[in-house]
């Protein structure tokens, strides 16, 4: 479905990316991990159009979408939530969920869509008609969900979702995650908790300094030795 094939990237003079080759396939969660600075987050800028590259191709659903521009990525089909809290605190929340309907090549349906996000989670049906910016910061995080969601993507970029978040938090978090994969959204996501990120995904890569030094089944990898060492506290 996502192809990424040996792309770099660079913030000036500096390195981040060098020949990154990953994929996901249909019906999938593949997770990535990482170090802070390891290159996580600029992979998913550069799947979304927001960090160019250097070299390398990104093919999606077959086609090639090396270069193409935000917007056109994302009425493409290819959603991200980005690290932090990037709300419009002074909208409601329901306005801020109908932002996600912005760029859909198919109008209407909102009302179907606003009861499919709400059954994910309740929590923001109860806060419709507030300011978002009085939501909890869990609250903020399954809002930023939420509007992605409202975008019908055929790929989700999660980045960070349980960041800041209490371990309660995180364990509803993902449960409403592999709902959304369940209900046949693709997922490529990001994630320092490579405890509950292994848990849930079917493949895993491992990024260091840029460059991706391992990758295999999420399974096998929770068994690596040094997978354990670096990131799951063995």
């Amino acid at each position: 479905m996502l192809e990424l094939s040996g792309i770099s990237a660079s913030y000036g003079a500096i390195r981040a990316l060098e020949n990154v080759s990953l994929s996901v396939a249909a019906g999938r969660i593949v997770c990535l991990l990482g170090a802070n600075g390891a290159g996580k987050t600029t992979t998913l800028n550069c799947i979304s159009g927001v960090v160019p590259l250097t070299a390398g191709r990104i093919r999606f659903e077959g086609e090639d979408i090396t270069g193409w521009p935000i917007d056109r990525i994302v009425a493409r089909g290819i959603v991200q939530v980005p690290e932090g809290r990037e709300i419009f605190p002074e909208l409601t929340v329901a306005d801020n969920l109908l932002l996600g309907t912005w760029l859909r090549r198919r109008k209407g349906g909102a009302a179907r869509d606003f009861e499919r996000i709400y059954n994910y989670f309740p929590r923001l049906r109860e806060r419709a008609r507030q300011p978002a910016g009085t939501l909890s910061g869990g609250e903020q995080q399954m809002l930023m969900i939420g509007r992605a969601l409202m975008a019908q993507p055929k790929l989700l970029l999660l980045d960070e979702p349980s960041l800041g978040l209490s371990p309660l938090l995180v364990q509803q978090l993902f449960g409403i995650i592999a709902r959304v994969h369940a209900d046949g959204v693709p997922i490529l996501l990001v994630e320092q908790n490579a405890a509950v990120a292994l848990a849930a995904s079917h493949h895993a890569y491992i990024i260091e300094n840029g460059e991706i030094r391992l990758d295999g089944p999420a399974r096998d990898l929770e068994q690596n030795e040094e997978v354990k060492a670096a990131y799951l506290g063995a």
